[in-house]
This record gives C-alpha cells, sequence and structure tokens, in this order.
C-alpha cells in the first residue's frame, strides 16, 4: 500500500466514525424519544393476502418481482423530501464520480465508465395516508466512449419504502423525519456501502442489517400457504438448520395441495358454527395459528424420520410466490401479494430500528 493509499483509507475510516457517531446520537437526540418510539412490537393477527397492486407501473412491477433483494433497516431521514429527486440523483451521481476517482467504488465489468442515478417515486406503493411514497434509485453506467445507440447498463438498484407503517409512531415523528425504514438493495456491495454513506451523509440517519427471524419466516411459509387455492404455490420449501458439528442443514418439501390441506383444516378447526363468513375477523390469521402449522409439519416430518426439528431453527422458506432467507435476502414472485410480504417486513425493519 502507498503512502497515497494509506491516506485515502484512514481519511474515510475518520469519516466512518464521525458519521456513526453523529448519525447514532444526532438523530436520536432530534427524536426526542415518545412512548410511541419505544413500545414497538410485533403483531400477533394479520389480514388474510388479497390485495393486488393496481397503480403502480408495470415496469416497476417487474422490476420489483424479478429480483432478489437484500434487506436493510434505516432510521428516519432528517429533511428528506420527495420534491428534491433530481436534485439527490445530481449529488449522488457527483459522490459516486469522486469515489471512483479515489478508486474506492468498483468498475463495472473492467470498463471505464461513467454512471448516471436515477432517483423516482414508485406511485401507488402506499397503504394508508401516512404512509410515506417509497422511492426508488436505479444506477446505470455508460461507456465514456459509447458506440452508436448502445443503452447503458443497469448496475445497482435499491427503494425505501414504508407499507402500512405503525400510524402511532409515523405520527410521533417531528415533522423534519420522513420514516423510510425498510431498504431492499440488489447490486454490487461496494454500490451499496457507497450509497448507504452518502444517504447518511445527507439525511443524518443510520441503516443495519435486517435479518428474518424465525418467527418472521414461519409467517411468511403460513400466508403463501393461504393463497394456494387462488395462486397455486406449487411447492413448499423449507430448510432447517440444526445444532451439530458440522451444522446439519434439513431440507423438507411439502407437496402444495397437503400443504393447503392441512393449513385449510387447523383454519376450519378454530371457526365458530354461528359464524355466517361476513366476519371481516375471519380474513384474519393469528400467530397461534402459525405456530400450529408449523408444528404440525415438524410432527409430520418426525414421524417419518424420527428427527425432532424443534431442536433447529427455520433458515429458508420459499413457495411459487416468493422465497425468503434468514440472513436477510427476499424475492417476491408475484404482484397479487407483494404488498401483504412488505408489510410484515416494514413491521420487521421498524421494530429492529434502534430508535
Amino acid at each position: 500500500m502507498t503512502p497515497a493509499d494509506s491516506a485515502v483509507v484512514q481519511r474515510r475510516n475518520k469519516s466512518k466514525y464521525r458519521l456513526s457517531y453523529r448519525s447514532g446520537l444526532g438523530a436520536a437526540s432530534r427524536l426526542c424519544l415518545t412512548p410511541a418510539l419505544t413500545t414497538r412490537r410485533l403483531s400477533t393477527s394479520r389480514k388474510a393476502p388479497k390485495i393486488n397492486i393496481t397503480n403502480v407501473s408495470p415496469e416497476h412491477v417487474a422490476l420489483l418481482m424479478k429480483t432478489e433483494w437484500q434487506l436493510s433497516y434505516v432510521t428516519p431521514l432528517y429533511q428528506f423530501r420527495h420534491t428534491q429527486l433530481k436534485n439527490y440523483s445530481r449529488q449522488l451521481a457527483a459522490f459516486l464520480a469522486a469515489e471512483k476517482q479515489q478508486g474506492l467504488a468498483v468498475e463495472v465489468e473492467g470498463m471505464q465508465s461513467s454512471f448516471t442515478v436515477c432517483f423516482s417515486v414508485l406511485q401507488g406503493m402506499v397503504m394508508t395516508d401516512d404512509d410515506p411514497e417509497t422511492v426508488l434509485i436505479q444506477i446505470q453506467s455508460k461507456p465514456v466512449f459509447p458506440k452508436k445507440n448502445e443503452p447503458q447498463k443497469p448496475v445497482w438498484s435499491g427503494w425505501l419504502t414504508c407499507i402500512n407503517g405503525n400510524v402511532e409512531y409515523l405520527r410521533s415523528l417531528p415533522k423534519d423525519f420522513t420514516c423510510l425504514p425498510l431498504f431492499c438493495s440488489s447490486g454490487p456491495e461496494a454500490f451499496t456501502s457507497v450509497i448507504k454513506s452518502w444517504l447518511q451523509q445527507n439525511f443524518d440517519c443510520c441503516f443495519g442489517q435486517l435479518e428474518i427471524s424465525h418467527t418472521s419466516l414461519q409467517w411468511l411459509m403460513a400466508l403463501w400457504t393461504n393463497c394456494h387455492a387462488e395462486s397455486g404455490i406449487q411447492h413448499l420449501k423449507m430448510i432447517w438448520t440444526l445444532p451439530a458439528e458440522p451444522p446439519l442443514q434439513v431440507t423438507y418439501m411439502v407437496e402444495p395441495q397437503d400443504a393447503w390441506v392441512l393449513w385449510n383444516s387447523l383454519r376450519n378447526s378454530q371457526k365458530h358454527p354461528e359464524n355466517t363468513g361476513d366476519d371481516p375477523e375471519e380474513d384474519n390469521i393469528d400467530i397461534g395459528e402459525v405456530k400450529r402449522f408449523v408444528q404440525a409439519l415438524k410432527s409430520h416430518f418426525y414421524r417419518h424420520f424420527r428427527l425432532d426439528l424443534s431442536a433447529g431453527r427455520l433458515s429458508q422458506v420459499s413457495t411459487a410466490l416468493g422465497s425468503a432467507k434468514c440472513n436477510g435476502r427476499i424475492k417476491m414472485s408475484n404482484s397479487r401479494y407483494m404488498i401483504t410480504t412488505l408489510m410484515l417486513l416494514t413491521e420487521c425493519a421498524l421494530f429492529k430500528m434502534p430508535i
């Protein structure tokens, strides 16, 4: 490493320290913690997935559907304005150019390229009037000497969203803060780090990894299975990690109709005979039903293989509607149920935030 390289690394490390200190303490002091900020908890009951998005452009829906996203949580953005997205595009493009000049940003397949940045609003990606509009960030590369009609190449995509966020929490925030707690990114990790750094510097926020917990994976498995009658799930695949040396991974595949029959029987056993079907509460799924469903699947596995999955943890679930991993990677494959999935992930992000 040359002295110049060492100086760049030192400057960057000092910058990171200042950012983490300011974001962790400055943002907290501005928020002036209230009971609404400190009593968050995960819901124990959810609406059955029946929400279809119709107001989002097909182009944007296709982008969201075909990509596996890495999840992070982000604290409220200070003085972020949806009316300033064009300015943010120019500022981030200049920031990327400066990072690239210092040798800190990745090259795209070795090409000498420049980057264009586009911030845009995903119109229609909200559930309530309190939800801020979802913001999409796209980065494309273009060669310094492009050929005629050569298209720009997508390099990185990410978006900030809040779907059905806790109303009490959102309304308790000072007016200068915008809460978009769920950050989804796809692309080289070096780009993700640089973009997070820019957001931290400009909006006094901080990021953290959003893992998908054992319980949240169970919720997704139940919510997706509940959709089988309307949109066939094709399969229900689970990966369990059991404590062993080395750790033992068990892949558990269930036929879609078998999963549906089991789930439906558990649901029907909880309904009261006097209900006529007009009660909106019948559309709710509660955590008790989810746990009974998972326990029934574990019991079935034990009867056949004499292996108790209760000793381990669920680390991955997938169906034709989507897949989710405990390390915070998710892919949504059916737009009809995307909003339901994002409602759960928004709740997880709000729950994980340190403030």
